[in-house]
């Protein structure tokens, strides 16, 4: 038994450890799945923005439009660019090949990546590249080193600059870690604009990740509710059926 338990251990630390963004305090992305308008922003910014290389495999378009409220002409002519119908799912032409030529592994799909790192490392990564020449994409991000993809909001967000903190490794040599980012600079929004966008972003994918959360949890409380009063009456029936034993 203690073996058993020390192995779920050992397999639980790798996914706090991801899930801690690598040091980098994650920022809540207080995400609001019954706000529809969020999630249809979302939806609007993920196919505008993210689908040209990562796709949502194990969602529908006609699936997404019916949760999110969105009637299908909107759904034509708005969130599917790619000349797909209703009812494909939400993928992309781009192969496993040209992932790894152009950013050095393959592009993932990010349908379940809110449960895979959490919706606050979503949300913090997004808002946590900053400039970085030696990158092959001019960026770097905080909460993901050595990030392979480029800054795709950065028209939106601009440019930040990183913060630098110098300190003696081993060898005695001055040595610079970046820990932090400067406000951005040249982008489109404001700051707290740009907040709501990659919330509203990180909504949607929370959403895709599982689509049946909302429903789930209001079955879960009509199930608590019927085994409490399934319990109350099992046990009157127990205290009537042993009132003469003693």
């Amino acid at each position: 038994m203690k073996k058993l338990i020390i192995a779920a251990i050992l397999l639980l630390v790798p996914m706090f450890a991801s899930a801690s963004g690598g040091g980098i305090h994650l920022e809540s992305a207080n995400i609001d799945l019954t706000d529809q308008a969020s999630l249809q922003n979302g939806a609007k910014y993920f196919v505008n923005y993210c689908m040209g290389c990562h796709s949502l495999e194990y969602m529908r378009y006609n699936r997404m439009a019916e949760d999110l409220g969105i009637d299908e002409v909107d759904l034509r002519q708005n969130l599917i660019l790619t000349g797909a119908k209703p009812g494909e799912l939400m993928t992309n032409s781009m192969r496993p090949q040209d992932g790894e030529k152009w950013f050095g592994t393959a592009v993932p799909d990010l349908t379940l990546v809110t449960r895979w790192r959490s919706p606050d490392w979503v949300y913090t990564y997004l808002k946590s590249f900053y400039a970085d020449p030696s990158r092959p994409y001019g960026v770097n991000n905080l909460v993901f080193p050595a990030v392979g993809m480029p800054h795709v909001l950065t028209g939106l967000q601009g440019i930040q600059q990183p913060i630098y903190e110098e300190y003696l490794n081993e060898g005695g040599l001055t040595v610079k870690k970046v820990t932090g980012v400067s406000a951005p600079a040249g982008g489109s929004l404001s700051p707290e604009e740009y907040d709501a966008v990659v919330r509203d972003l990180t909504a949607f994918l929370t959403y895709a990740g599982e689509p049946m959360k909302l429903e789930r949890q209001r079955l879960g409380i009509y199930v608590l509710l019927f085994l409490g009063l399934f319990f109350i009456v099992s046990y009157a029936l127990k205290k009537e059926y042993w009132k003469d034993v003693h």
